[in-house]
C-alpha cells in the first residue's frame, strides 16, 4: 500500500475506513466493490418477466423521473434493451402537468400506444393506486427503484434495496444504480457482451453523483469507473453537451459533474420538458444533438435568471413579514413550480432554518417543496401535519406535498410551534458551527497534503471535501468579483510562509476580524491553483473566527 501522510490516515479513520483493505480500496482507481445483481429481490423474477415479455414480442415501455437520476436511469435500460428488443419505447412525465411518479392518465396513454409491460426507473415503490389501475386496463408492471419505503407497498415485482426483506448488502443506490444491476443482470441471463452494459457507466456517473446519495461502498465504485467512462464518452450527446460547457473531455471530475452536467440535464425537466435531455442523451443525429445542446443550455441560462429573481423575492418576504419565523413558509402567488426546490434550499442556507414554498396549483390547492437543515428532520415534522395535506412525501432534508390553500394558517403555526420545541431541546439548533475534519498545524500545510487529499475523491454526500482549521494572520485583503463581493487575501501562517486564502459566501461578514491584522482561526477547504508554470496553495474559506 502506498505511504500516506498521518493526517490522511487519521481522516481515513474518522470516516470508518481503518484496515489496509478498506483503505486499499478505498484510495483504488480500480475499486472492486460492487455486488451481485441477483442479491437484490425479485431480481430473478423480474429479469425473467421481461425477457418472457421479448420472446412474446410485446411492447416495452420505460417510465422515468425528471431529474438526472431518472434521465440517466431511462437511458440505461432503452440502451440495454434495445440490444434485446427493438419494440421499445419510453415515458417521462411533466414536472407540471403530471408530477412525480407513474400516474393513471399517462399509464392510460402508454397502454392506448399498444404496450404491454410498464418498467419504472427510480420511482413506483408506493404508488398502489397507479399499479392498481395499470393491471385493471391489461398492463405488466415491473418497478425498479431507489427511494425508502414507508407506507403500502406497490403489489407488483419490486426490484427496490430499500424494500423490506431485501438482503442486497448496499442499500443506497442511486436509481440509475438499481437500473445498473438490472441491465448486468439482464447481461448475465442472455449472454449480452459486458461491454454493452459497461458502455452505459457514463450514464451511471452522472446519475449517481446527481442525485447525491452517498458516495460511498458500492456508489464510490460506481462513480469512480462513470468519471473514468465519463472522460473516455464516445455518447454523442454528452460530448457534444460537455464541449458547449466548455468542460475539457479527459478532466472532467465530481465536482464538474454535479456542478455543470446534472444542472444542465436537470434544467430541461425544470423549465420544459425532460425528454430533452433524455433524448440528448439517447441521440445519434448530429444535428439534432446540436439542437439539444443549445436548447439545454438556454434552459439552465433561464432557469438561473428565473432562480437568482425569485431567490431576491423570497428574501424580501422573509425580512418583512417572517424574520422571527423558526420555520419559514413562504407563499408566493406566482413563482415558477421548476426552481421552487432550489430556492427552498437556497433560503435555508442563508437563514439556517427550514424552509418551505408554496405555490397555487388546480383549484384552491397549493403546492409545496421544502429543505430542511441538519438536526431537524423535516419529513417527520409534515408527517405530525399529514391531516392537512392531500398529498405528502420526502426524506429528512427536503419534501414535496399537496395542500388545501385555508390549511396554509395552520400548517405555519404547527412547523412553528414544533421548531419552538426543538429549540428548547436543543438550543444551539440555529447556531450550530462548521467542524473541521481536520486541525493543521503550519508544518501540515503543504502541496503533498492537497494531492493525498485528491486521493479521497470523488467527493459528495457521507464523503465531503475535507474541512481543515488553520491559523493565520490576514493580509492585503482585496474585493473580487463584478460587485467587490468576495474577498481575497493572504494569510500569513506560523512559519513565516503564505497561504492564498478566498471567501466567497458572504464575504463581507467577515470584513471587520480580517482587517485588524490579528491572528485568526479559519476552516475551509484546501486545494491548489497554477499560475504562469507555478503552483501555490489556496483556503477556500467557509468560516473565521478570532
Amino acid at each position: 500500500m502506498m505511504k500516506l501522510q498521518p493526517r490522511i490516515l487519521e481522516l481515513l479513520n474518522k470516516r470508518g475506513i481503518r484496515t489496509e483493505e478498506e483503505i486499499k480500496e478505498f484510495l483504488s482507481d480500480k475499486p472492486q466493490k460492487t455486488y451481485d445483481p441477483f442479491l437484490l429481490l425479485n431480481m430473478e423474477a423480474g429479469v425473467d418477466f421481461i425477457l418472457s415479455s421479448i420472446e412474446e414480442n410485446e411492447r416495452i415501455c420505460i417510465y422515468g423521473d425528471y431529474d438526472a437520476d431518472g434521465i440517466t436511469s431511462t437511458s440505461v435500460l432503452m440502451e440495454v434493451l434495445s440490444k434485446l428488443t427493438k419494440n421499445l419505447t419510453y415515458y417521462i412525465p411533466s414536472r407540471f402537468e403530471e408530477g412525480y411518479g407513474l400516474n393513471c392518465e399517462a399509464l392510460k396513454k402508454i397502454k392506448a400506444n399498444g404496450v404491454d409491460l410498464v418498467i419504472t426507473v427510480d420511482c413506483g415503490s408506493v404508488s398502489c393506486a397507479e399499479v392498481e389501475y395499470a393491471k385493471e386496463i391489461g398492463l405488466k408492471i415491473l418497478v425498479t427503484d431507489h427511494h425508502t419505503i414507508t407506507d403500502k407497498q406497490a403489489d407488483c415485482l419490486v426490484i427496490n434495496p430499500m424494500q423490506p426483506g431485501c438482503p442486497y448488502p448496499f442499500k443506497h443506490l442511486a436509481g440509475v444504480g438499481v437500473a445498473f444491476k438490472l441491465a448486468q443482470a439482464l447481461a448475465a441471463e442472455t449472454g449480452l457482451p459486458k461491454s454493452v452494459v459497461n458502455r452505459t457507466l457514463d450514464l451511471v456517473g452522472i446519475g449517481t453523483i446527481g442525485d447525491i446519495v452517498p458516495l460511498v461502498d458500492e456508489n464510490r465504485t460506481l462513480a469512480k469507473y462513470g468519471i473514468r467512462a465519463i472522460n473516455v464518452s464516445q455518447r454523442l450527446g454528452l460530448v457534444k453537451l460537455m464541449e458547449g460547457v466548455s468542460l475539457d473531455k479527459g478532466a472532467v471530475s465530481s465536482e464538474n459533474i454535479s456542478y455543470i452536467i446534472v444542472p444542465h440535464l436537470n434544467a430541461s425537466g425544470r423549465m420544459e420538458n425532460a425528454g430533452i435531455a433524455a433524448g440528448l442523451m439517447m441521440g445519434n443525429d448530429q444535428e439534432k444533438v446540436s439542437q439539444g445542446v443549445n436548447k439545454l443550455i438556454a434552459c439552465n441560462t433561464e432557469r438561473k435568471k428565473i432562480q437568482s429573481d425569485t431567490f431576491e423575492i423570497c428574501k424580501s418576504l422573509v425580512e418583512e413579514r417572517y424574520k422571527d419565523d423558526y420555520f419559514l413558509v413562504l407563499d408566493l402567488e406566482d413563482a415558477h413550480e421548476g426552481i421552487t426546490g432550489i430556492v427552498a434550499g437556497k433560503i435555508k442556507e442563508t437563514y439556517n432554518k427550514p424552509a418551505v414554498i408554496v405555490t397555487p396549483t388546480g383549484e384552491d390547492c397549493l403546492k409545496g417543496t421544502g429543505r430542511s437543515i441538519e438536526g431537524v428532520n423535516i419529513y417527520d415534522l409534515l408527517k405530525e401535519n399529514d391531516s392537512l395535506f392531500e398529498r405528502f412525501g420526502g426524506h429528512a432534508a427536503a419534501c414535496g406535498f399537496t395542500m388545501k390553500r385555508q390549511n396554509l394558517s395552520t400548517l405555519r403555526e404547527n412547523l412553528n410551534r414544533s421548531m419552538e420545541r426543538l429549540l428548547k431541546e436543543n438550543p444551539a439548533l440555529f447556531n450550530q458551527r462548521r467542524k473541521a475534519d481536520m486541525i493543521l498545524s503550519a508544518a501540515d500545510v503543504n502541496l503533498e497534503l492537497i494531492e493525498e487529499m485528491k486521493l479521497l475523491e470523488p467527493f459528495g454526500c457521507d464523503n465531503p471535501q475535507p474541512l481543515v482549521q488553520v491559523s493565520l494572520v490576514p493580509e492585503a485583503l482585496r474585493r473580487m468579483g463584478t460587485n467587490g463581493q468576495y474577498t481575497k487575501f493572504n494569510g500569513r501562517l506560523d512559519d513565516g510562509r503564505e497561504l492564498q486564502c478566498v471567501i466567497f459566501k458572504d464575504a463581507s461578514e467577515y470584513d471587520e476580524i480580517l482587517q485588524r491584522n490579528q491572528k485568526i482561526s479559519i476552516i475551509g477547504t484546501l486545494g491548489c491553483q497554477s499560475w504562469n508554470g507555478r503552483q501555490y496553495m489556496q483556503i477556500t474559506v467557509l468560516g473565521a473566527e478570532e
